[in-house]
């Protein structure tokens, strides 16, 4: 059964960024899946129903670009769904070819039980392309699990696997911290350290858990 990989998407420009990298992982065997999540409910019925039909809108959108099914939560919703990964764009004030992880994103970056991937600003002018080479830092929280991951998402997309996170590199796969508890996200300074280097989509796994067997 293929892994789901849920894109998190409110129709902004950075989370087309998410959509474009959801696009790209469905080529190593992914299905998609896209979430909107609305933090609060309006008191006021016709305000709600509004509010309510703007979010299906938006995932409609969304869905129409990418022939994805749609959903409704991230957290918990990525457990209850057994989605594999969640997408994020960056924040919306990162540069073209940077990453940021933005607030949803950080909460997930601390602790989720499930691999958080955030996409490179500016990505969703590439929505069309594949990934055709994975990096996997020399430096910081390197594990087997993200060499695991890496080689065999390369195998499945036909990309190549390289050491050095440089401008070649679409995606860059890291570990969580080593003092982490199995099967958590822990980001340390090493981490956010990568993420502030990365000119590419960032990869964060969970200890001990590969994205792909």
């Amino acid at each position: 059964m293929a892994s789901t990989a849920l894109i998190s998407y409110d129709g902004t420009e950075n989370d087309d960024d998410a959509l474009a990298l959801g696009k790209m992982l469905a080529g190593a065997g992914f299905s998609l899946a896209l979430a909107y999540i609305r933090h609060s409910r309006e008191f006021d019925p016709g305000r709600e129903q509004l509010a309510q039909h703007d979010a299906e809108q938006r995932l409609d959108r969304g869905a129409t670009l990418l022939g994805a099914s749609t959903g409704e939560r991230l957290g918990e919703l990525a457990a209850s769904e057994g989605a594999s990964v969640v997408v994020f764009g960056s924040d919306y004030r990162t540069s073209p070819g940077h990453v940021a992880p933005g607030r949803s994103a950080q909460h997930l970056l601390d602790g989720s039980s499930v691999a958080v991937a955030i996409a490179a600003a500016g990505l969703r002018t590439q929505i069309g392309e594949s990934i055709r080479a994975i990096a996997v830092p020399r430096a910081g929280p390197v594990s087997d699990v993200a060499r695991q991951t890496a080689r065999a998402l390369a195998e499945k997309l036909g990309a190549s696997v390289l050491d050095t996170p440089d401008g070649a590199a679409q995606l860059i796969v890291v570990g969580s911290q080593p003092a982490a508890p199995p099967g958590r996200i822990a980001v340390g300074g090493d981490v956010r350290e990568e993420l502030d280097r990365a000119r590419g989509s960032v990869l964060v796994l969970p200890a001990e858990v590969p994205l792909l067997p």
